[in-house]
């Protein structure tokens, strides 16, 4: 796993911001956003109660978002930021997709891709894990205490 890198923070913060509105409409708080060239490309939460869509995550909107706007399956030169560890299935998606970085603030041991297989991104896919940590996991945390 690589360092973060200043403007990691930044970023992720953005991501924050998408999680919390999922959380305001009753969506498990996830945030995404990919940024090429330090230039923000799309933005999304997960929206799988709205959509009614199992596979409406955070980082699955993102990326087609982001593939739209560069007109590329590929998101080269690309970093997604997301606020939880990828899903398995989020995972996936992610290594056909190819971003040069993947940057998430906390681990997800119940249903994180990593407790499955940490191979699971294109060899080349820089990874980052543990940018504001404690925040994403309280958003979380919070969201699931007032749900029950």
């Amino acid at each position: 796993m690589n360092a973060p890198l200043l403007n990691d923070e930044y970023f992720m913060r953005l991501g924050l911001t998408e999680a919390r509105q999922a959380a305001e409409e009753g969506e498990i708080p996830i945030g995404a956003i990919i940024v090429c060239n330090d230039k923000v490309i799309a933005r999304a939460h997960n929206r799988s109660e709205a959509l009614l869509d199992t596979t409406a995550h955070a980082e699955l909107m993102a990326i087609t978002s982001a593939q739209n706007y560069l007109g590329s399956k590929f998101l080269t030169d690309c970093t997604l930021y997301v606020t939880i560890e990828p899903c398995v299935m989020c995972a996936g998606a992610i290594r056909w997709a190819r971003p040069t970085r993947v940057v998430w603030g906390a681990d997800e041991p119940k249903s994180g891709f990593s407790r499955f297989s940490k191979e699971i991104f294109h060899p080349k896919t820089l990874i980052t894990s543990g940018v504001l940590a404690d925040e994403c996991a309280e958003l979380m945390r919070s969201f699931f205490v007032s749900r029950r």
